[in-house]
């Protein structure tokens, strides 16, 4: 397990503090997540947590930015972002197929009552933070049983 040097911004956590109650106890279990899969991988010295969108967002120097938002538009489910250019929702939809509920190539979605999947949730975060290190990989380097 690595040691990450977090780059923190407050506004992140500010937007987070900012939402129902119900809704940032959530969004903190997605960071912790990140956070955590960000230790496990020892190519993660750093990751930064910053503002992109107005929603928080994390980025390792060989990854590709990973969000996690809530919308009052849909205010029944908060996603994780991946770069909808990138192969990762494509990839996490053939391999974990109906695991998840997606939007198009950039989100996973989960309603408030929903049981995260966490083990296959941290190798989809864990392929985004080493994404072009594994972006030629077949299934991004995602092992399945």
């Amino acid at each position: 397990m690595s040691s990450i040097n977090l780059l923190q911004t407050k506004d992140a956590l500010s937007v987070i503090d900012n939402y129902p109650e119900h809704v940032s106890d959530k969004l903190y279990v997605l960071r912790q997540m990140i956070l955590d899969c960000a230790e496990e991988l020892e190519s993660v010295t750093q990751l930064e947590e910053t503002l992109k969108w107005g929603e928080p967002s994390y980025l390792a120097k060989k990854g590709s930015t990973i969000r996690i938002d809530w919308k009052p538009k849909k205010p029944e489910q908060y996603a994780i972002y991946f770069k909808c250019t990138s192969k990762l929702v494509e990839t996490f939809r053939e391999i974990y197929g109906e695991t998840f509920s997606y939007e198009n190539n950039r989100a996973l979605l989960f309603s408030f009552d929903d049981i995260i999947p966490k083990p296959e949730l941290k190798e989809c975060i864990k392929a985004a933070l080493r994404y072009h290190e594994v972006k030629n990989e077949m299934r991004l380097g995602i092992a399945i049983d």
